[in-house]
């Protein structure tokens, strides 16, 4: 049984910190250098100082300004528990503009043997071991998780009913609510009980969370982590490709590499104005650019998979052609979500070539999941990734 709870958030006093659209920021693993700094400059206050400090020993650092804001009355935690609605407005590549619904809400923690909260894909230690120090460090949950759950039929503001007026607006963009009523509390807590939720953003969040439990036995608060939750069977959940540049230099000639490729693929210049179908890669070298599809005996050589992996494309790319012909590993590779910056990464020589790939159906994900499958690293790009600074929770010492 999926256990979720209201909490007490902690959560900027604009009187004192300012412009909230001033104060947020992306999660801490997307955030480059640059963005980095210029998030620095764009506030004393903006939450980047708590999630990606400056100074090299992070978790000290965060600490200290987390305390530092408390006593200030920056950061103030409200009177009483509550259920967030977090409301997102985004634009897609296409230029559509859609609505997210999610609820800001206390998660229990599960062992994914439990089948109740449930990974996609598959985790590096590097960012867990950063993850927990600054956990440990301020006690608190600085950024929440992003979970998934299937109520087809019941959107998100049907569930929670009416909800007046937003206590945070940014432009449109990012609106929360504040719902602090016991019986739509408790309706909320009755319909998610018995779903299965799917990690879809912050799988090593929630595996630092899970240690940082078994390190705090007795804190009850620690066996919750702050969370996200919205119904994959709303419009506004989508997701961007994920495109692999290979950095190179290549182990074949671009000519060899066609030669290659078209041993087990059907591999053409791809067609003016066309987009991919299903179950085709576009490979960008600097001199050529291929659509491939795959042949049956390509697919076949995937049969030693579980059913509900053999129909990825990405797992079609990785054992077929990057791993056999190219020898690269994701260790050798970087990500883009954009064919255009793909495309401009080849033809400036920053990446050898470059893989261009469908998005995966949010109904595959699922499907992967419940089988009790991962995907490969950086499979899915939940697209817009939430903004950090609007609810913290605190979990640890010295708060709890």
């Amino acid at each position: 049984m999926a256990v979720v709870r209201p909490l007490q958030g902690l959560r900027y006093d604009p009187a004192r910190a300012g412009d909230p659209g001033l104060l947020l920021a992306p999660p801490y693993d997307i955030i480059t250098p640059s963005e980095q700094a210029e998030l620095h400059a764009r506030s004393p206050y903006n939450v980047v100082r708590l999630i990606l400090p400056e100074e090299a020993d992070r978790g000290a650092a965060a600490a200290r300004t987390l305390r530092e804001w408390i006593e200030r009355g920056l950061l103030v935690s409200d009177p009483t528990p509550a259920v967030y609605v977090y409301s997102q407005r985004f634009s897609l590549p296409d230029g559509t503009t859609r609505r997210r619904d999610g609820l800001l809400c206390r998660l229990r923690l599960e062992e994914f043997s439990t089948g109740i909260v449930l990974p996609h894909e598959r985790t590096l230690p590097g960012p867990k071991a950063d993850r927990l120090a600054i956990l440990r460090a301020t006690g608190a949950n600085l950024s929440p998780i992003f979970g998934l759950y299937a109520r087809p039929g019941e959107p998100l503001r049907e569930l929670v009913g009416a909800l007046g007026d937003p206590v945070v607006d940014v432009n449109g963009w990012h609106q929360l609510w504040r719902v602090t009523d016991c019986a739509t509390i408790d309706r909320i807590e009755r319909a998610l009980a018995p779903e299965t939720i799917i990690i879809a953003d912050g799988h090593h969040r929630y595996e630092t969370a899970l240690q940082y439990r078994d390190e705090q036995r007795g804190n009850q608060a620690a066996e919750y982590v702050l969370a996200y939750l919205a119904n994959m069977e709303e419009e506004g959940v989508a997701i961007l490709p994920t495109h692999r540049l290979v950095r190179g230099p290549l182990s074949l000639a671009p000519g060899r590499l066609e030669e290659r490729l078209r041993e087990s693929f059907e591999a053409e210049p791809p067609a003016s104005g066309r987009r991919r179908q299903a179950g085709e890669i576009d490979c960008l070298l600097a001199d050529r650019r291929l659509r491939l599809r795959p042949r049956p005996a390509t697919l076949a050589r995937l049969a030693h998979l579980p059913p509900v992996l053999r129909t990825l494309d990405v797992e079609l790319l990785h054992r077929t052609i990057l791993e056999p012909i190219l020898g690269v590993a994701a260790a050798g590779l970087e990500f883009t979500h954009d064919d255009e910056e793909a495309a401009e990464a080849v033809a400036a020589g920053r990446a050898a070539a470059a893989f261009l790939l469908n998005a995966p159906p949010i109904a595959a994900v699922r499907a992967v999941c419940l089988a009790g499958e991962l995907m490969p690293e950086k499979s899915t790009y939940f697209y817009p990734k939430l903004a950090t600074g609007l609810v913290l929770s605190l979990v640890g010492p010295p708060w709890v």
